[in-house]
This record gives C-alpha cells, structure tokens and sequence, in this order.
C-alpha cells in the first residue's frame, strides 16, 4: 500500500480558517456485511473523523488516540469499525500537523485502506471542516457522498446496524445525530460561584456521536458560520441548524457509545476489546464424523455461556472467510496427533493477517482413546507445539493445547467441558508467557 503526506493547501479564506490539504491512501474495498431487514445504503457515505486533540484530561504525553490497547493505538480500532461497514466509501482522518506523518506510519503499520489524512486546525469544528472540504476535493461530483458521517476517533465501539440509522436518517432530514440520557442534573452556577438554577433532566439529553449530515448542509454550515462558532463552538447539529434551517433526527443510541476521555476510560476500552474477542470462536473438524459429532454439541453448550460457536470442516474455499472476521480458533484432532493441520491453520491466519488488530488465538483440542493415552508413541509432541507457539506468537498468534481422554468426553460434561475451553480463549486475550499442553 502507497502512503502519501498530503499537501496544504488553504480553502478556506480568512484569519483561522482550515487548510485542506489531502490525497487517498489507496487500499482493498470494505467487508462489511449487510444486515438482513435493515433498509439497504443506496447512495454513497463517507466518515469524518477528528483526532486532532491533544489529550489533557487524560494527563499523558501521548494523545489518547494514538494511546497503545492491546498492542495497536485506539484509533486504529475506530478506523476499523468504519472499514469493515462496506457501504462507507472514504475515511477522512484529521490530525495535527505534527502527527501526519505518525498517522501515515499507522495507516502503512495496519494496512487500513480507503482513508485520507488531513491536517486539522486549531479548533474542533476548523478541523472538522477542513475533512468536509477534502472530500470536495476527492474526485469528481458524483462521486462526493450523499451523505458525511462525524464522529470521534475515541469512539471506537460504534455498531454498523447504529451507523445506518444515522446514514438514513440524515438522508431523508438532512441531518441526525445521536443521544444519550443524563446521567447527572445540569446546573447553572452564578459568577460568585452560587447555584444560580438547574435544568429538569427528563427534558435534555446529551449529543453523542455519530452525527450525519447530507454533504450539501454541512458544508454549506461551515461556509456560513462565523469565527466564532469555529473559535468557542462544539456542536455540529447546531451550525446545521443556525445556518441551514436543518432540524436534526435525533436518535437514541446504544450504551457503547462512550467516548475515551481519562485514562481509567483507557483502561476500560481494553478490557471491553477482550471481552468482545472472547464472544465467538471457529471450531475446525477436519471433515471427521466423530468431530463434527463433538463440534455440534459444544455449539450447544457454547450457546448457554452466550458465546458464537461456528463448526466448519476447514478454513478452504469459502470458509476462508473466517480467518478474516475470527479471533479464536478451536482445531479439533481425534484418533491422532493431527499437528500438521494446526500448521496449516498458522499459516493461512498468518497470510489472511499479516497485520492483525489483536491476538489470534488457536486451541489444538487433541481427544484420545485410553489405549492412546497408555501408548507412549501417542504422546503430545510438548516439544514440537512449543517450538510452533513461540514461532506463531510473532505473529500475535497465540497457541494452546488441551488433551482429553474420549472416556470422559459425555454429553453431560459438555457445558463443562466447553466452559474451560471458554476460559482458555479469555486467557489467551490475557498475557501468555507460554503454550502448555493441558490433560484432563
């Protein structure tokens, strides 16, 4: 992939304007899926996002977007969330000067693709409007979106079935935004430092991000506004309104649409990121009955813990597709050491993620007979596993072994069972030091 620093070049006239600056970072298109009995995207979306902040509150050196979580800055995680919508054409990312070029080395680091860096302003809205005016700049009319999509770089759990209520929503208002209930009661103190009134809660909500915009209104609301809406003003559903007579759709939006702004927030982000890996799993049978046998029952038991479990015969064909939306993989091995096909799985997640957003995790899952188990030319080969966990995990794959014995394997320890395989994957999100080969 070409990584490119964009040129500055000024659009927008007058003291404290925005420059607009900007060229594509050229890339594979989006995966997304389509959500069945959701209204379709017929008409082109693009996102806006504002990273420019420096991070005070959080009382680092490092801006928290650029914050590390599990081994990849926070905005690389809320630039994903967009990719993997497969409806939103372009990311327009807005930075300070003096991080273009870290935002460039991220963008080559982690193989993000449709996305523009642009250079912010001063303010918030200056660097908002300075990624609306790139997208003009970005090919011919018809290709400019319909809609612009805003929303925070710190902001990284955002759904797509959310971003599509927002997307249409503007579409046929012209603008949306989404809200949350107050959570505490808005009060107005006097210059002496006095409660002076207090707002009834039940009558506000707080605006949130995502927000949309049909391209016509918001960048008609930047050209109109005053420099004092760019200097001291926050609210983009407001310009849109003062500006462009647009009553904004507000939607109430889901609780995972908090912002990272202090650094305990850091720490929580981290800790939702792995709790969502742990939630679904691949278990590979080889095409074997005896393990496809195994797999549907544990996808039963899985069901109980709340966890997707997905039984498929390879990772071939069109099954590849799991080793790009997976992190867990359980590879099932019956009657036989079989450790060529976890070899196998290594290699294809290494050449489907050859920059992976988090751990991958695998379980070689080996069930044996007690014939098996007595037989010392049977043994776990602990030496070879080892030799490939270390090699895997500098390819953040991380690599387990459990061994069972087929006697205890019943349907009535399935849940059991399954839940310490379960446990295993939430490990593995944790801090690893080495594979162990478990028996039980």
């Amino acid at each position: 992939m070409e990584v490119l620093h964009p040129n500055v070049r000024n659009k927008c006239e007058g003291p404290g304007r925005p420059a607009n600056p900007g060229v594509f970072l050229d890339g594979r298109a989006g995966k997304g899926d389509t959500c069945s009995g959701e209204p379709s995207i017929d008409f082109p979306v693009s996102v806006v996002l504002p990273a420019g902040g420096t991070g005070e509150r959080t009382g680092l050196h490092t801006p928290k977007q650029f914050c590390s979580l599990l081994g990849r800055p926070l905005i690389s995680y809320t630039i994903q969330a967009f990719e993997r919508v497969s409806w939103i054409q372009h990311i327009v990312v807005v930075v300070a000067k003096e991080s273009m070029g870290l935002m460039a080395d991220i963008i080559q680091r982690f193989q993000h693709h449709k996305v523009l860096v642009v250079s912010g302003g001063s303010t918030r809205h200056r660097s908002i409007c300075n990624g609306v005016l790139a997208l003009d700049e970005e090919g011919t009319a018809p290709d400019r979106p319909r809609v612009v999509i805003i929303h925070d770089a710190v902001r990284p759990f955002v759904e797509e079935g959310f971003l599509r209520e927002i997307a249409v929503a503007a579409k046929d208002h012209g603008a949306a935004g989404a809200i949350r209930p107050l959570v505490s009661t808005v009060i107005a103190t006097t210059s002496e430092g006095f409660l002076d009134h207090s707002l009834e809660r039940a009558k506000y909500r707080a605006s949130e991000m995502p927000q949309g915009f049909t391209h016509h209104v918001i960048r008609q609301a930047y050209q109109r506004c005053t420099e004092a809406d760019f200097e001291f003003g926050t609210e983009c559903l407001h310009l849109a309104l003062q500006y462009c007579g647009t009553n904004a759709k507000l939607i109430e939006g889901p609780p995972t649409l908090w912002k990272v702004t202090y650094k305990k927030d850091l720490a929580a982000a981290e800790s939702v990121l792995k709790e969502s890996l742990s939630e679904s799993a691949c278990m590979i049978t080889g095409g074997r009955t005896a393990a496809a046998a195994l797999a549907e029952a544990f996808q039963k038991a899985a069901g109980a813990l709340h966890m997707g479990l997905d039984p498929i015969p390879d990772v071939t064909a069109e099954n590849s597709r799991y080793l790009l939306k997976e992190s867990n993989f359980i590879q099932v091995s019956i009657n036989g050491h079989c450790l060529s096909e976890v070899e196998a799985l290594i290699k294809a997640l290494e050449e489907a993620n050859p920059a992976a957003l988090h751990p991958l995790v695998i379980i070689w899952m080996r069930v044996l007979t007690e014939d098996e188990a007595s037989d010392s030319s049977t043994a776990a080969p602990t030496s070879a596993l080892l030799d490939m966990a270390s090699t895997a995990k500098l390819h953040q794959i991380l690599l387990y072994g459990i061994q069972f014995l087929q006697s205890k394997v019943r349907p009535l320890s399935f849940p059991h069972l399954f839940s310490f395989v379960f446990f295993s994957l939430q490990i593995g999100l944790r801090v690893p030091k080495e594979c162990k080969l478990k028996r039980s």
